[in-house]
């Protein structure tokens, strides 16, 4: 039992039982049922402010909807920020549902259909163009309807967020337009029926490396003023992606805003005479709802065999893929896992955690330490808020859905 331990709880804990917003565990799952999410709404609201007294004032903030779109929780998310980036027209429907203003939307992907363009032009929303094909469609739908389309260039950089959990930029990618053919497609730009509207630079994501993201902010914001200053372009905005990550695993920490913030100040006080009255954009979507969501599972079985113990539990992978370690994950790791009703109690066992599936795959937890745990019991694994129940194959084998509740 001598792992590294998980960042520390960010609940509060009442005689022995978490809480979210003043409500035990057990008192949500007597009025759900098991499995279930649970968001936490002042904790997303103590995100934002924290970016909000960090980071530079005239820094906007975007929440990617695909971190997690839960109706409730992406209200309450629009009530925070300054706009959201969608990556399809079902987001769209409910970005809009949130109240987000068209005029705050983007819309990214890199294979967006043509009744996709469409419902984006009719809502007069900003297009993330991502290859030169999609451009000309976008222009020619533009024209059928009437509506000039409002178009930013999604670049493909030459560089990558380093130790970035996902690296979106550099080498050779399926999203944004190279670097080096930008320039081409600007200038082709000034000639065609297009509003244009700026960049979006996205290098990576889910990083713990304060240097690292720094780093990145300093080659997306040259490569943009080199951009700009060859078309001869003006931009309205420029978003510069996110990357901030949150602990999930053994060992990592909370990421450090205070050097991230004071340096991108002092990025933009550099680069304040091409910027001008450009808007930047930070766009991020775990940072924002991740700590704050949780997904609880009740043990339904325990069991040895050949001298290890298991726990059986009635949620698993359907639900939560990436607590499998089946999204992206090269190799697996625990997320942090809590008995419910003894949060604060010793770890005195080794378990091994799995769901209802009938797969090999269907992993919560591998050799986790784990105060006595019994039938009945709930399970909470917290780091749950982002990429949870929408990122999860949930019809696989036709188990019942899992509630989301936001408190």
């Amino acid at each position: 039992m001598n792992t590294p331990p998980h960042a520390p709880l960010l609940f509060p804990v009442h005689r022995g039982e978490i809480q979210l917003g003043g409500v035990s565990i057990r008192q949500l799952a007597e009025r759900l049922n098991t499995p279930f999410y649970a968001y936490d709404a002042q904790l997303s609201r103590t995100r934002v402010a924290e970016l909000r007294a960090a980071l530079p004032p005239t820094v906007q903030l975007h929440y990617a909807i695909k971190a997690n779109p839960f109706p409730p929780l992406l209200r309450h998310v629009a009530s925070l920020v300054d706009g959201c980036d969608i990556a399809s027209s079902g987001e769209l429907d409910k970005a809009l549902a949130a109240g987000f203003q068209p005029s705050s939307i983007s819309f990214a992907g890199p294979a967006k259909r043509d009744e996709e363009l469409g419902a984006a032009l009719r809502a007069r929303i900003t297009l993330n163009v991502e290859s030169l094909g999609e451009l000309e469609r976008l222009e020619r739908l533009g024209q059928t309807y009437g509506i000039r389309p409002h178009v930013a260039l999604r670049i493909n950089p030459d560089f990558e967020l380093k130790g970035a959990g996902m690296r979106m930029g550099g080498g050779a990618k399926p999203f944004g337009i190279d670097a080096e053919q930008a320039p081409t497609i600007l200038n082709k730009i000034k000639q065609m029926e297009i509003e244009f509207q700026g960049l979006h630079i996205f290098s990576g994501s889910q990083s713990l490396n304060a240097e690292a993201i720094m780093q990145a902010h300093s080659a997306t914001l040259a490569l943009a003023e080199n951009l700009l200053s060859s078309s001869g372009l003006h931009a309205r905005h420029i978003n510069i992606g996110g990357g901030l990550g949150i602990p999930y695993f053994p060992g990592e920490q909370r990421l450090n805003l205070t050097p991230i913030g004071a340096h991108l100040h002092d990025l933009l006080q550099h680069h304040a005479a091409w910027l001008g009255q450009t808007r930047v954009i930070m766009e991020l979507g775990r940072y924002l709802v991740g700590e704050a969501g949780v997904y609880v599972t009740r043990i339904v079985e325990r069991k040895t065999s050949r001298g290890e113990t298991f726990l059986l539990c009635d949620g698993g992978m359907h639900q939560h893929l990436a607590l499998s370690g089946n999204l992206g994950q090269v190799i697996r790791k625990n997320y942090p896992v809590y008995i419910a009703a003894q949060a604060d109690a010793p770890a005195t066992e080794l378990v091994n955690i799995h769901g209802p599936l009938c797969t090999p795959l269907d992993v919560l937890g591998h050799k986790i330490a784990l105060p006595p745990a019994e039938v009945g019991d709930l399970l909470v694994v917290t780091q749950s808020g982002a990429y949870g129940l929408s990122a999860s194959p949930v019809h696989f084998l036709s188990h019942p859905p899992a509630m989301e509740i936001l408190v």
